[in-house]
């Protein structure tokens, strides 16, 4: 129990700071918006296509990937607060605390996800409210937010893994500017994998951005596949363990050097 009350103690840190700057909310969703109603809009014809496989609307097959893509873009940049934390000398008053390791780090991870799913349900209720729909309905949509918080973890974690190793906010910005674009775009968030060069749908097979947006279309879906929805959620279930691992040796590494 001491564990879950100092991990909560850790989010509720966070969310005080986000209830201070709530703007911070809007900020995170003006370009997944953007891409939503322009890239909605502007590449509606292509379900036209011959062998275009994501249904009649685009919009409603752009969505899951447009809030994966949000959850994506929120969580990679968490290491910032991790090098402002270091900065300022929080994280080592933090350390001499009796606080444990992981709570340190799941804390933030926990409030990355809460306003992940701020995020997520305010892309899906505009999608909604400019005309797509969803044949899962609540439960498709929950399963959608799970798995692109579950994505967000690990890609969260593994952020405050850099931030820990490399204590520069330059070096952090150039590693997730360098990494998100190409994570996106080698994924179904566009085009279904039949409509994408071959050695795309080779790479996306091992890209947990595809992972979570290939869940999240199978949930909101009107059959879905149930055993592939079950094989990309375990998945994504062991990605966030993996970067907890990773975040917790870097924190220790960084408590050695101090």
């Amino acid at each position: 129990m001491t564990a879950l009350a100092d991990t909560w103690s850790m989010t509720a840190r966070d969310l005080r700071m986000l209830v201070r700057q709530p703007w911070w909310i809007a900020v995170n969703l003006v370009q997944p918006v953007i891409w939503l109603l322009l890239f909605g809009s502007l590449f509606q014809n292509v379900v036209d296509i011959p062998g275009f496989t994501g249904g009649d609307d685009y919009r409603q097959f752009l969505t899951p990937g447009i809030v994966v893509m949000t959850a994506l873009f929120s969580s990679a940049w968490g290491g910032m607060s991790t090098i402002q934390d270091l900065e300022r000398g929080v994280m080592d008053r933090l350390l001499v605390t009796p606080i444990g390791r992981v709570p340190l780090i799941m804390g933030r991870l926990l409030h990355g996800s809460i306003l992940v799913a701020i995020q997520s349900l305010t892309i899906v209720a505009l999608a909604l409210a400019t005309g797509a729909s969803f044949e899962g309905g609540v439960p498709g949509v929950l399963v959608l937010l799970a798995v692109a918080s579950l994505m967000g973890l690990g890609f969260g974690a593994l952020s405050a893994a850099l931030g820990l190793l490399a204590r520069r906010e330059e070096t952090l910005i150039a590693v997730v500017q360098f990494v998100l674009l190409p994570l996106t775009f080698m994924s179904t968030a566009f085009l279904p994998k039949d409509a994408a060069p071959g050695w795309i749908g080779a790479v996306a097979r091992f890209n947990p951005v595809n992972w979570a947006i290939e869940a999240g279309r199978e949930a909101v879906g009107a059959s879905p596949d149930w055993a592939s929805l079950g094989g990309y959620a375990a998945l994504l279930a062991g990605f966030p363990l993996l970067g907890v691992l990773l975040a917790t040796r870097a924190l220790r590494a960084y408590h050695r050097s101090v």
